[in-house]
């Protein structure tokens, strides 16, 4: 194999679009895909891939380092892509504490060990940490944007946590050559999104004919990038990327919540062949989440004119994609909200 590439978090969204392109699209490149499967955690997700010759699932938790070290050891372990995260605002705000756990000390973890496997020998070796906009803060109304120079200010003990790690991942460059990037993203959709979130939560509530409860007014923006795009992204990163450098992640593709959602119940009506407006009535409006950030937008320009990256596809047609998919899926969606994969997992792994 040429490399030997372990991927966290590659169960979850993001991590299983990342895992199922680097198995497809590198047959020489072994990838571990290392996952504790928490409830955002699903094998499910990999069932296409999950018997390639050129994969292998390991559960483990990041803030095990005697495990990651024995990992990093026993699979020779000389690229990481880090995207093994909580990152739900709200849980944040509930349960700091495994925020900070989670994020901060097991991206030491990982770091310590990539440091002590690699030895100083750091020649074709790679600590790729996947990061978020919201460390960033918040924007005006004002068509600014976020850009790799932009002062870090995090809102939430979630952002708070990303923050954190980066700093750790720059400090580990700075201290011991670790070489390290990190790339920082907006908001993501697409296939096998877990349904806490906002597109698949209300997809699946338009079918189910249940409220779709918005923050505030609707009036906070977020930039929305299409998941496979992202992994396209990290892709060409991963192998072309400056060491020590960090590059935005955008889709140049900024929404109101409430436009967003408006947009999300003409389609499921439309591919469900319900009438115009039938589910309009389903929104309703909640008190707004504590310390909600009013606007984000990432400037992907450094990134396309570097390395040639783009999104491939536009928003209209990347949320048809996407509702088709969850409203093709209704067995994942049912099986994710019925939260029975949990049960699976636990009762599967405790007999090995």
């Amino acid at each position: 194999m040429k490399r030997n590439i372990l991927i966290t978090g590659g169960a979850g969204f993001i991590g299983s679009h990342v895992v199922r392109l680097f198995v497809t699209k590198y047959p020489d490149y072994h990838i571990i895909n290392l996952d504790k499967l928490t409830y955002a955690g699903n094998l499910a997700n990999l069932k296409d891939i999950e018997n390639a010759p050129n994969y292998t699932f390991i559960r483990e938790d990041i803030c095990n380092y005697d495990a990651i070290k024995e990992i990093f050891k026993q699979y020779d372990i000389n690229g990481v892509i880090h995207l093994a995260a909580e990152s739900h605002v709200d849980r944040s705000i509930k349960d700091p504490f495994i925020f900070a756990k989670t994020n901060v000390l097991g991206t030491i973890s990982l770091l310590q060990a990539a440091k002590d496997s690699w030895n100083g020998n750091y020649e074709g070796k790679l600590f790729y940490h996947i990061s978020t906009d919201e460390v960033y803060g918040a924007l005006q109304f004002d068509g600014t944007l976020f850009t790799e120079e932009t002062k870090y200010d995090p809102h939430s003990p979630y952002s708070a946590s990303k923050a954190s790690s980066d700093h750790f991942v720059r400090a580990f460059h700075d201290t011991y050559g670790l070489p390290t990037i990190i790339t920082n993203c907006s908001n993501n959709y697409g296939p096998y999104q877990f349904p806490e979130k906002l597109i698949p939560l209300f997809i699946n509530n338009i079918r189910h004919g249940k409220p779709l409860p918005v923050y505030g007014k609707g009036e906070n923006v977020r930039d929305w990038l299409y998941v496979v795009d992202h992994a396209r992204a990290i892709d060409l990163i991963f192998h072309k990327g400056k060491i020590a450098d960090n590059y935005n992640i955008g889709g140049f593709n900024e929404w109101k919540n409430i436009d967003l959602i408006k947009v999300i119940i003409k389609t499921v009506d439309k591919l469900l062949g319900n009438p115009v407006g039938t589910s309009d009535h389903l929104i309703t409006y909640v008190t707004d989440r504590a310390g909600h950030d009013l606007r984000y937008a990432i400037d992907s320009t450094k990134l396309k004119n570097e390395l040639g990256w783009e999104p491939s596809l536009q928003f209209e047609e990347g949320i048809e994609k996407t509702v088709r998919w969850y409203l093709d899926n209704q067995e994942w969606m049912d099986n994710i909200t019925s939260g029975e994969y949990e049960k699976y997992y636990d009762e599967m792994y405790r007999n090995r």
